[in-house]
């Protein structure tokens, strides 16, 4: 039944993986481009490495985006702008006779002159009025260039064509009303003019938005986005040209017309199928490597999933951003896919994963190989600097680093393109300083990842190593010696892990927690019988094995209650392995020699990382050597050899990746701390009497 049940949980496994690779290469290649690629690759001012260069097919010239944005503007001032006029408000009968109650009259401005004088000052008024309306009022300070043209509407025909500067504006009004008067000779009553004409002027020209934009736009259809045509056959560039000027411009239009004009390929579904060979291919390296060298992540299906999930967002984070503005192509924080890696995983895995990753993106991105370049050489600096993370100055020194890479390598690639820094632009390295702020975003994100795939990071294992946490108080209150043996297990720990390069802040923690089962039923346990009765004397052999198995099935309860992740519970299920538990075994077999020996030993599993096997030595080591009476270097060196050597016997290590010189160091590691913690001096021949 377990066999059965097995292959199940395998199958599963191995069919959660395959789903998560074909999810994953479907999305890439979905949002991956899907027309071909030019086949040359060339750079301004740079000599053309290939041979000569022939048109494959008849092709146009494109216009640059500044020669495009310069006809725009022209055709800006050379499109019409519509105004309508309002012929109600010019002012009739300017010779007649005015009456007392004329709308000019109403107001206190000339109250106090006769009538005779009244009417010239308001026929001079209207006349000034009049000639403001017929050259055109606005109604507001229009933003159009002085020249451009203007046509003026009365009920849809055409009055007049003029330009903008001619038009009266709000602002200039007061400046034309003081010419007119001058040109007149009605200086005399300018004063009362000006009022009158500020008092019931409005404006009598109104901008038609509608006739105006089909204007525009009428002007901006007939812009062509060709110069020039290109007929086949015809030599584009020689071998060894330099490529610049027109010679730059045609290729860059070759070069469009392969990438945006399916219509050139023989076989788009050809095409497709080679960018689906060449994804599938490098996610099955990716795969295969983490299978080879990275089996413990393989078979772990959140580890896989978190593996898969990381590829695919970054890939169509940055086909999003050049798809929205390639100009931005720096801004996306790639160097956080080695971080993450690293700070889950290991270095190999982190740098692999990323390398692929670029590769790939070189695809989708402008200038793929100076974008490759610049990403492999940041990635590789991520890794060699970003140790230790969990320290907040080595980050944003790590980030710092980063950043500084990227700009020297920009900086040197652009001097190599344009042979000059004279239109380099600061825009561009103000793009890498937001990339390593975004860079840092990597601490939240550590924090959602080990929620949704349950997975720790040396952040994480940075808080489960302070004693003062609720778990190993209550260990320490409830088990002291214990919680005793478990800081000195922990030491030793570290110590090993850094002599060997594995991960010491895991070893230390998972040191720490590897005996928490011991918080029920303490004082069944050597090191926390303070009164030296010892309760094993009470009941059999059997019971106590019981007992002292159960430290670890507690252990993995307890840890489970307190949301201990499973990377630390793995400790306290392998710290002791399948050992024997030899005392009482050998006590019970010498009453019963049929007993099974399997039932005095512990149900495992065996450690299957580094880490664990270095726990298991150091738990064991300690543990032993408190029983040596009057220990000396001899005595500590005997114990040590022993009991590993025990452990070897057992094939206790057969599932991780300890080699004999590892072991070789932590035996050598643990002799030299065993001494200084139990204070052994070399001893000293007697002086003769």
């Amino acid at each position: 039944m377990a066999k059965l049940f097995n292959k199940i949980n395998k199958g599963f496994k191995r069919l959660f993986r395959i789903s998560l690779f074909l999810i994953s290469a479907l999305l890439i290649i979905y949002f991956f481009p899907k027309s071909g690629k030019f086949k040359y690759s060339f750079e301004n001012g740079r000599p053309w490495q290939s041979e000569n260069l022939y048109a494959p097919f008849d092709f146009a010239i494109k216009k640059s985006d500044s020669e495009i944005n310069k006809e725009i503007e022209n055709a800006k001032l050379v499109s019409p702008v519509f105004f309508s006029q309002d012929t109600s408000l010019f002012v009739n009968n300017v010779d007649s006779n005015i009456y007392i109650n004329d709308p000019f009259l109403k107001d206190s401005i000339l109250v106090n002159y006769s009538n005779k004088l009244k009417k010239r000052i308001i026929e001079q008024s209207k006349l000034i009025l009049n000639d403001i309306y017929s050259v055109g009022f606005l109604e507001e300070n229009y933003d159009f260039k002085e020249s451009q043209n203007i046509s003026i509407l009365n009920n849809n025909r055409l009055v007049k064509k003029t330009v903008f500067s001619s038009l009266i504006k709000p602002e200039n009004l007061l400046f034309y009303v003081n010419n007119q008067i001058i040109l007149n000779n009605y200086e005399k009553y300018s004063s009362q003019i000006i009022s009158i004409i500020f008092e019931v002027i409005k404006p009598n020209l109104y901008l038609n938005e509608k006739l105006t934009n089909e204007a525009y736009e009428e002007s901006i259809s007939n812009i062509s986005p060709n110069r020039g045509f290109v007929e086949k056959e015809t030599l584009i560039i020689s071998k060894g040209e330099v490529i610049e000027g027109e010679k730059l411009v045609i290729l860059n239009s070759l070069k469009q017309e392969y990438e945006v004009n399916d219509k050139l390929f023989s076989d788009y579904y050809l095409i497709l199928l080679a960018y689906s060979l060449l994804v599938i291919l490098s996610l099955l390296m990716i795969v295969l490597f983490i299978r080879k060298f990275e089996r413990d992540i393989y078979e772990n299906n959140n580890k896989i999933a978190f593996v898969y999930f990381n590829i695919t967002l970054i890939i169509l984070l940055t086909n999003w951003v050049v798809n929205l503005n390639s100009t931005y192509i720096y801004i996306i924080p790639l160097c956080i896919i080695p971080l993450l890696f690293k700070a889950f995983f290991d270095s190999r895995i982190a740098f692999f994963i990323h390398s692929v990753t670029i590769m790939l993106l070189g695809f989708i991105v402008p200038n793929s190989y100076e974008f490759i370049f610049l990403n492999i050489i940041a990635g590789v600096v991520t890794i060699l600097t970003s140790d230790n993370i969990y320290k907040r100055a080595n980050l944003f020194i790590a980030v710092a680093q980063i950043t500084l890479v990227y700009m020297l390598a920009y900086f040197s690639f652009y001097v190599i393109h344009e042979g000059n820094i004279e239109s380099l632009e600061l825009f561009n390295f103000i793009l890498f300083v937001i990339c390593g702020l975004l860079t840092l975003f990597i601490y939240p994100l550590i924090y959602i990842y080990e929620k949704l795939f349950s997975l720790v990071s040396d952040v994480s294992l940075l808080e489960l190593s302070d004693t003062n946490s609720n778990l190993l108080k209550e260990l320490s209150n409830k088990a002291p010696g214990t919680f005793h043996h478990s800081l000195n297990v922990a030491n030793l720990a570290e110590a090993c892990a850094n002599k060997i390069s594995a991960n010491a802040l895991l070893a230390r923690v998972g040191a720490l927690h590897h005996d928490i089962g011991k918080i029920k039923n303490p004082f069944y346990f050597s090191e926390n019988q303070l009164s030296g009765q010892n309760l094993h004397d009470q009941i059999s052999s059997k019971q106590s094995v019981e007992i002292i198995k159960s430290h670890v099935t507690n252990g993995v309860k307890i840890a489970k209650n307190y949301g201990l992740p499973e990377r630390i519970i793995d400790f306290i299920r392998t710290h002791h392995g399948t050992n024997l538990i030899s005392y009482f075994y050998n006590k019970e077999i010498k009453q019963d020699s049929s007993i099974n020996k399997k039932e005095f030993s512990y149900p495992g599993p065996k450690p299957f990382s580094k880490e664990m096997a270095i726990v298991m030595m150091c738990d064991s080591v300690e543990a032993a050597t408190k029983s040596i009476e009057k220990p000396n270097a001899e005595k500590i060196n005997l114990y040590v050899e022993k009991i590993i050597d025990n452990q070897i016997d057992g094939n206790q290590f057969s599932d991780c990746e300890l080699t004999f010189k590892n072991i070789s160091v932590i035996k050598s590691i643990l002799k030299d701390k065993l001494k200084n913690i139990y204070h052994v001096r070399v001893e000293y021949p007697k002086k003769p009497e």
